[in-house]
């Protein structure tokens, strides 16, 4: 018996994607099913401490540099030493929404916002029309 070597085989891959196709039908139907729970244990909450709202705090700035906190007024020149104070009344660390004259240099403004980080407040927020 002698070789043909001029001879090219042929691959018949028809077994080969049909038992891939059954595999991937049985994966199919099988894959939703699968549930996979990861048991972890959660820290106890405590009933009994109620959430309390905080009010925020509202400074206005006029353009004569009147500074109004809440329904509170305050001078320009000891407003740091006064909201220090005030804030030491206040129950938690609310919002500060500060409202500032246009015309109003930028110091005057960054003096202000100086003066309540010192008094302890993280969220500040400058309000704008628009």
């Amino acid at each position: 018996m002698q070789y043909d070597w001029d001879e090219k085989p042929e691959l018949n891959i028809t077994p080969l994607v049909d038992v891939m196709l059954v595999l991937l039908a049985i994966l199919m139907v099988i894959a939703p099913n699968i549930v996979y729970e990861e048991l972890i244990n959660l820290p106890q909450g405590s009933a009994i401490k109620q959430i309390s709202k905080v009010s925020p705090v509202h400074i206005t700035i006029d353009k004569d540099r009147n500074i109004k906190v809440n329904k509170n007024s305050f001078e320009y020149r000891t407003f740091a030493d006064n909201f220090m104070q005030f804030s030491q009344t206040l129950k938690g660390k609310p919002t500060v929404t500060i409202s500032a004259d246009k015309s109003l240099d930028y110091g005057v403004v960054m003096s202000i916002i100086a003066a309540v980080k010192q008094a302890g407040f993280s969220e500040i927020s400058l309000a704008t029309n628009g």
